[in-house]
């Protein structure tokens, strides 16, 4: 994949100290072994915002989420979350911080019931009456949770076992959603389910990070959006701004791009709106 030119002008997020921002990453560096895939990654992910990170495969887009939920730990660099730097706690420690991953991977339980599987999520809570409550709630969130709950996990489509998994991540009430390729091995219509319910997320105000290589439809729900290429931040904006921006639409939006971001742009409005 070629590499952003500089007729795509340079948008950094801001790096003060804000309540509004939950999420900051300064000059994080990050791998596996002695090869670094992170080279100095610096982002920032406002409250109640849906934040898209694409770029080319093998850029580090999953490795920056991995860095984040404490998969594994930064080399240099902070991640901040509302202020505290968590780079060197534990999984553990962060999940009980807010921090919830959902892996690209299908990660459900098959052979036990939806019901189950969402109540997997709460696994460090002891406070069954906040357990109860919890799953009614994200219950009316996700109607498949409800009206199939009796149903082996393993029965359900590609696209209704996403919805579970998001559902489940909600029950620990988490601060920090960071989706990895929610979308990947769906057919379009279970695509445009799975990206229904993150702009739910959102209208819940839940803050959502997402990796997305469905460029198109990870940028029209994004309220902010960030271009990862060789392990650094390219470029930022708006999902908007970067839906629009003919170089990203060039490099990762397909050659017919020009002709359907209109509608990718008034998707993004609704839940930019709501």
């Amino acid at each position: 994949m070629p590499a952003m030119t500089s007729s795509a002008t340079e948008r950094r997020e801001p790096q003060c100290p804000d309540q509004s921002i939950i999420l900051t990453l300064s000059g994080v560096t990050a791998g596996y072994g002695a090869g670094l895939i992170l080279k100095g990654v610096d982002l920032t992910v406002e409250t109640g915002k849906i934040v898209c990170l694409i770029g080319p495969n093998g850029a580090g887009k999953s490795t920056v989420l991995k860095t984040i939920s404490g998969l594994l730990r930064p080399k240099e660099g902070q991640v901040m979350l509302r202020g505290e730097d968590i780079g060197r706690l534990s999984s553990r420690d962060r999940l009980t911080r807010g921090v919830v991953h959902v892996p690209q991977d299908r990660s459900l339980f098959p052979g036990m019931s939806v019901w189950e599987n969402v109540l997997m999520g709460a696994f460090i809570l002891s406070d069954h009456a906040l357990i109860r409550s919890r799953i009614e709630r994200i219950a009316e969130l996700f109607p498949i949770v409800g009206k199939r709950r009796h149903a082996a996990a393993g029965s359900l489509s590609g696209g209704e076992q996403k919805q579970v998994e998001l559902a489940r991540a909600l029950m620990l009430d988490p601060a920090l959603i960071l989706l990895d390729e929610p979308s990947i091995g769906l057919d379009q219509k279970a695509r445009k389910s799975v990206f229904a319910s993150i702009a739910a997320l959102a209208k819940d105000g839940r803050t959502v990070l997402l990796v997305e290589q469905n460029a198109r439809s990870g940028l029209a729900v994004a309220h902010h959006a960030a271009v990862l290429e060789a392990g650094r931040i390219a470029l930022t904006g708006t999902g908007t701004e970067l839906l629009n921006d003919p170089e990203v639409a060039r490099l990762y939006l397909g050659a017919g791009a020009s002709g359907t971001m209109g509608a990718a742009v008034a998707s993004s409005h609704a839940v930019k709106n709501s």
